[in-house]
């Protein structure tokens, strides 16, 4: 395993990363294979490990929780987020200094533990003014429940109004941002959020950056009906298409000429930018984990970057 600084920050992350997004929870994994998932995880040098109240409606917060008590905290950094709405009363969603507050307090008792290395607001609010949400973010950094705050899916120019609140009033700044980036899905994080977040020592950790699963190859010739995508209508518009597809299998050879996988040739790809601290896997099998922890130790040459850049744009 690799490991890379968040950011400008002192602290170390595991350039793949355990999440939680659409594996942990009530009704996805069985207690048993969502244990052997995280210890494998942890076995082959992920620290990192993300996860969100939202997710299982905090079922997921509880689940990973459980298995990662066993392990010293200091080996650990977990992650959690912010946003959604957690229930059907007014104040339970957003990113209001309230719902903050009180949702963090939910989460650490999920997680079981004093403090979270990230918090992240989940998605921007359009309902609650920035300066109050960093301010919020200011108290919790000082009380010790968080030590690093960042945001999830922000455009930059949101981003660049939290830092610049944060620094014109010496608050804790925003040291990380979660984009969806892929192979597949590269703006705007190429156009318009690196050229913000990278001078300004904020790290990206990205989700799905196996395309949802796109990228792997499972999906050459067609749809299994046992798959996510053959479930989940949203998923499958938002990747299933020829043109998408056409893109996977030319990176078949190139991947095949590498001895790797094509999950592993993107999560590579994704790592090739230095601020990129850290690649986002979700797994529910402890294979599915070590494969693409083996990502981490791949480095593509300047040539092999060509090709597959080509492939992805012709």
């Amino acid at each position: 395993m690799q490991y890379r600084r968040m950011g400008d920050t002192g602290m170390k992350i595991s350039t793949i990363s355990l999440g939680g997004w659409i594996n942990f929870g009530e009704g996805k994994m069985a207690d048993d294979t969502a244990r052997r998932v995280v210890e494998t995880a942890y076995e082959q040098g992920i620290n990192f490990f993300d996860i969100a109240d939202i997710y299982g409606i905090g079922g997921a917060e509880e689940q990973m929780g459980r298995v990662l008590a066993q392990y010293p905290r200091h080996t650990l950094v977990i992650s959690t987020k912010v946003f959604w709405p957690m229930s059907h009363d007014v104040n339970d969603r957003g990113l209001s200094r309230k719902h903050i507050m009180e949702s963090l307090d939910k989460s650490l008792k999920r997680l079981g533990t004093p403090y979270v290395d990230m918090y992240f607001c989940h998605r921007p609010d359009p309902e609650t003014p920035i300066r109050e949400t960093v301010m919020a973010m200011q108290t919790l950094i000082e009380h010790g429940r968080v030590l690093y705050w960042g945001t999830s899916e922000w455009s930059a120019t949101q981003i660049l109004e939290a830092y610049d609140l944060c620094d014109r009033y010496g608050w804790h700044l925003p040291k990380v941002e979660q984009p969806h980036y892929s192979m597949l899905k590269r703006q705007p994080v190429e156009g318009q959020i690196l050229p913000v977040t990278a001078p300004r020592g904020i790290g990206l950790v990205v989700f799905s950056p196996l395309g949802m699963g796109m990228l792997t190859g499972k999906y050459d010739d067609g749809i299994p009906a046992d798959s996510r995508f053959s479930r989940e209508d949203w998923a499958r518009k938002q990747f299933v298409n020829e043109g998408n597809a056409a893109k996977v299998r030319k990176l078949k050879p190139i991947a095949d000429e590498l001895g790797i996988t094509r999950g592993q040739l993107a999560l590579a790809w994704t790592l090739r930018h230095p601020t990129v601290s850290s690649a986002i896997i979700g797994a529910t099998r402890p294979e599915q984990v070590v494969e693409n922890a083996k990502a981490a130790d791949i480095a593509l040459s300047a040539d092999v970057l060509a090709r597959i850049e080509e492939a992805l744009t012709e």
